[in-house]
C-alpha cells in the first residue's frame, strides 16, 4: 500500500490479493453443535483462491529466470487458476494461453478472453495422458512457443507454498488459534496442503479434512494407497483422476466425499439462506464441513474454505433449468413460484367465474387443454371444475351447458404460497389433490398439476 499527500492506494491490483474475511454460516449451519466459519476467497480481486497461487507461481518463475519479459504464461486449468494467472499476466506484461476441460462454465471462458488470454478447450472424458487432454495440450503449447512457460499448478511447489505463507497464517490469526477443524476441496491439493501444513505446525491436533466429489479417486487413494477408476461428475475445479505432486496426503487426516446433488444444492442454499454466493465446489466443501461439524463437540471451531464466486456458474449451478435438466434440482430448495416459471406449457392461469355457463368452461378446457379450472367469485376461489366431470355432464345432458358452473363444481384446490418449497407442493399432490393453486402477494397467480411436478422431477418433457 502506498500513500501520497494523504491519499492511500495500491499501486497494482495484485497488491490486493489475500487477507480475505471469515464469515459464519449461521442459517445453513443452524442446528450444528459448533460454529462453522467460511474463508470467503471470492474477496480476492480475481474472484477466487487461485489468485494467490497465480501470483506466487509467476513470481517464482521470474526468480528462476524462466519467465522473461514478453513471455507467455501457459496453464491447464478448470478456470480459476487461469483467471488468477491472466490477471497477473496483464499486470506484469505477459501473454497467456490456457487449456480447459470442455465441461467448464461458459462464464469462465469469457472471463479469460476478457483478460486477452487464448483459450483451448479439450474433451473432459479422456485420460490425462491422452494427446487431446487439457494437460497434454498445455504441455504441447509450452514446448512449441518460444518464451512460453507451463506453470504446472499440479506439481509446482509454489502452489502449496503460497498457502503456507498467506492463507494458513490468516486463518490462524483470524481464529486466534482456536480452530479445531479445517475443511477444503482437493484438486491440485495445493490449498489443503499449504494451509493444513501451516495449521498443524501451530497445533498438530487440528483436524485437516479433504472434500472430494464422488467420481474422483482421491478419497479412495487416501484410504487404500491404491489407484481407482474415476467417473465423470458435474462439480467443477475439484477432484482428480490422478495424484498431483502438490498434494501431500500426510497433512490430510481424512477425506469426506460429496455427490453432485448435495454439493450443488448446498451452493444454492448458501446464496439463498446466508447470502454467500459461491460455486459448486464451495457447496461441496460446505456440505463436507457440516458432516465434520456434526461429529464435533460444542467447543470445536470448523473453518471451511470457499474457493470462488457463484458468478462463474450462472448458467449452471445457479440456473434452475440446467439443474433440472441434469436431474440435480432439490425440491426443498425450489419454490412454487420457480416451478411456475419453469413450466414449458401454458403459464397463465385459466379460470372461470361463478355464474358463468358450463359451455364457457368447456370451451376453455378444449382451447387450452387443461384438466382443472378454478372457479372464482371476485378475488376468492370458491370451487374447481374437473375436465372429466365437465365432459360427462355435457355428454349426458347437452342442455346442462347453459347451467352455471356452480352446479357441478367441486371443492376449491389447495392453495400454497409462492415461496413454498416444491417438496411441499409434491406432498399435496400426492394426497389425491390433482393440482394446487399458487398465491403471490395476495392473489392467485398460477396452478401446478401432477403433470407439472412430473416434468420437474424428470428434468424436461414428461
Amino acid at each position: 500500500m502506498s500513500t501520497l499527500d494523504g491519499v492511500t492506494y495500491y499501486k497494482s491490483i495484485l497488491d490486493t490479493v489475500g487477507n480475505t474475511p471469515l464469515v459464519q454460516l449461521k442459517e445453513t449451519g443452524k442446528g450444528l453443535p459448533c460454529p462453522v466459519l467460511a474463508k470467503v476467497e471470492f474477496f480476492n480481486p480475481g474472484g477466487s483462491v487461485k489468485d494467490r497461487i497465480g501470483l506466487a507461481m509467476v513470481e517464482d518463475m521470474e526468480r528462476q529466470g524462466r519467465l522473461k519479459p514478453g513471455g507467455t504464461i501457459v496453464e491447464c486449468t478448470s478456470g480459476n487458476t487461469g483467471l488468477g494467472l491472466a490477471m497477473v499476466a496483464v499486470a506484469r506484461g505477459y501473454r497467456a494461453a490456457f487449456c480447459m476441460p470442455d465441461k467448464v462454465s461458459s462464464e469462465k471462458v469469457y472471463l479469460l478472453k476478457a483478460f486477452g488470454a487464448e483459450v483451448f478447450l479439450s474433451p473432459t472424458a479422456v485420460e490425462p495422458t491422452h494427446p487431446d487432454s487439457y494437460y497434454s495440450v498445455a504441455k504441447r503449447i509450452a514446448a512449441e512457443r518460444p518464451g512460453a512457460v507451463l506453470m504446472d499448478q499440479y506439481n509446482n511447489p509454489a502452489n502449496p507454498a503460497a498457502h503456507y505463507a498467506t492463507t494458513g497464517p490468516e486463518i490462524w490469526k483470524q481464529t486466534a488459534g482456536k480452530i479445531t477443524h479445517f475443511v477444503a476441496g482437493m484438486g491440485t491439493g495445493g490449498t489443503i496442503t499449504g494451509i493444513g501444513r501451516y495449521l498443524k505446525d501451530q497445533n498438530p491436533k487440528i483436524q485437516v479434512i479433504g472434500a472430494d466429489p464422488v467420481g474422483s479417486i482421491l478419497k479412495h487413494y487416501k484410504e487404500t494407497g491404491e489407484m481407482s477408476e474415476a467417473h465423470t461428475y458435474k462439480i467443477e475445479g475439484v477432484g482428480e483422476d490422478f495424484i498431483p505432486k502438490a498434494l501431500d496426503f500426510s497433512v490430510v487426516d481424512r477425506v469426506i466425499q460429496c455427490n453432485d446433488h448435495d454439493g450443488l444444492n448446498m451452493a444454492r442454499r448458501l446464496a439463498r439462506e446466508d447470502a454467500v454466493f459461491v460455486g459448486g465446489s464451495a457447496g461441496m466443501a460446505t456440505w463436507c464441513a457440516f458432516q465434520a461439524a456434526k461429529d464435533a463437540g460444542p467447543d470445536a471451531l470448523v473453518v471451511v474454505l470457499l474457493p470462488d464466486t457463484g458468478e462463474r456458474y450462472l448458467t449452471k449451478v445457479h440456473n434452475d433449468e440446467w439443474m433440472r435438466d441434469n436431474h440435480l434440482l432439490d425440491p426443498s430448495a425450489t419454490s412454487a413460484a420457480s416451478l411456475l416459471g419453469s413450466k414449458p406449457r401454458l403459464r397463465k392461469l385459466i379460470s372461470v367465474n361463478a355464474g358463468e355457463p358450463l359451455k364457457r368452461a368447456l370451451a376453455l378446457i378444449e382451447q387450452h387443454d387443461v384438466s382443472q379450472l378454478p372457479v372464482f367469485s371476485g378475488a376468492d376461489v370458491v370451487g374447481t371444475l374437473d375436465e372429466g366431470e365437465v365432459l360427462r355432464t355435457a355428454l349426458s345432458d347437452p342442455k346442462a351447458l347453459e347451467k352455471p358452473v356452480d352446479s357441478i363444481m367441486g371443492a376449491p384446490l389447495p392453495v400454497v404460497a409462492a415461496n413454498e418449497p416444491a417438496d411441499a407442493v409434491a406432498k399435496l399432490l400426492a394426497m389425491r389433490n390433482p393440482a394446487v393453486l399458487v398465491k403471490d402477494n395476495g392473489a392467485i397467480t398460477g396452478i401446478l398439476t401432477r403433470f407439472d411436478m412430473l416434468q420437474f422431477i424428470a428434468g424436461g418433457e414428461a
